[in-house]
């Protein structure tokens, strides 16, 4: 057999607290810590191969860590609408399932991306090369529909597989508004929506589907899902100005090396004088770029509270995800969820 990790502990059940802002995702993790536990036995067992270059190369992304909080999603969904492990497995596996599909897009955007570095580590492109990257990130695409198809529903086979494809528009779309500072707001957000926001959406979802729940839950935690999705991206867009490297796992600026059109962008390009103006556009349009362009677009997002204006549109977000729980009872589940969505925007202030 490949050589995979022979101890669930090289994937963790919990993420080590280092901050105050962690405190609702440990909470959130302590809540379903058993299912989670049985979600990483099964991503484990999952990612080995005979072929030893797949086990190596999946175990190097998923022992980078990560706050595994799209199966977190999955498990805490199912819980909230009352199914455990009490009901069965269906919900540890579909969790697997999310969490193989959302590192398959990991491996192949680092490559798209030529990233060196994923959550401060090295990316497994930057070690492996890109064309085992690409290969394992498509086995890992194949694990997660073995997955769907052994859970035997064929609507939420229906429901990831619709996810997994909206994720590849996503990606394209990404791709065709590179460069271009004609992209407006709407489009954005439709990068966005296909890229991050889906997969959370789904992995919502199937929480209710399992548990046989009314369509007014089940459509209730898919907004929940793609609202929570729609914060967290735009959060993250934002940390690529305004957060440390070590922070925030990659080379600080990478968008703006690559000429991605993101929010922050798009503030400053449109509240900017023409010389500014002219200067986003040799940038990103252009792509001609000198060492020190980098702190002059920094200069002139904070001239234009270009992250703030990002970071308030995700809290706006982060309370339509929090309005869309309000069909279900108090709990210490729905709390836990609620109070992830204000984690995902604190972690850009």
């Amino acid at each position: 057999m490949g050589v995979v990790a022979t101890s669930i502990e090289a994937y963790p059940a919990e993420p080590v607290p280092r901050s105050e802002p962690e405190d609702a995702l440990t909470a959130l993790v302590r809540l379903v810590a058993a299912d989670l536990h049985a979600c990483n036995r099964t991503i484990v067992a999952r990612m080995d191969s005979p072929v030893a270059l797949i086990p190596q190369l999946a175990a190097h992304i998923v022992a980078a860590g990560g706050k595994r909080l799209r199966p977190l999603l999955t498990l805490a969904a199912s819980r909230l609408c009352g199914y455990d492990s009490a009901n069965g497995t269906r919900h540890v596996d579909l969790a697997a399932c999310v969490e193989f599909i959302h590192t398959a897009t990991l491996l192949h955007d680092d490559v798209v991306d030529e990233s060196a570095l994923r959550r401060g580590l090295a990316s497994a492109n930057a070690i492996f090369g890109n064309a085992a990257s690409v290969l394992v990130g498509d086995f890992l695409f194949a694990r997660a529909f073995q997955l769907m198809v052994a859970d035997g529903s064929l609507k939420v086979l229906g429901i990831l597989s619709h996810a997994a494809a909206t994720i590849a528009e996503g990606e394209v779309l990404q791709l065709a508004t590179q460069n271009d500072l004609t992209t407006d707001e709407n489009r954005y957000l439709d990068v966005i929506k296909g890229k991050t926001a889906a997969l959370f959406d789904a992995a919502c979802r199937v929480g209710a589907v399992i548990s046989d729940r009314p369509a007014a839950e089940e459509d209730a935690l898919a907004t929940y899902g793609m609202a929570l999705g729609m914060a967290f991206q735009l959060v993250d867009d934002a940390l690529d100005y305004a957060a440390d490297q070590a922070k925030l796992g990659k080379t600080v600026g990478d968008d703006f090396r690559e000429g991605k059109v993101t929010l922050p962008v798009l503030v400053a390009f449109h509240a900017g004088d023409a010389e500014e103006q002219a200067f986003w556009r040799r940038t990103i349009e252009d792509s001609e770029q000198t060492d020190a362009d980098l702190e002059r677009a920094l200069a002139l997002m904070e001239r234009h509270d270009a992250i703030a204006a990002t970071i308030a549109r995700a809290a706006l977000f982060a309370q339509d995800a929090k309005r869309a729980l309000s069909v279900f009872p108090a709990s210490d589940i729905r709390q836990a969820l609620m109070d992830v969505a204000d984690f995902t925007v604190r972690r850009g202030r």
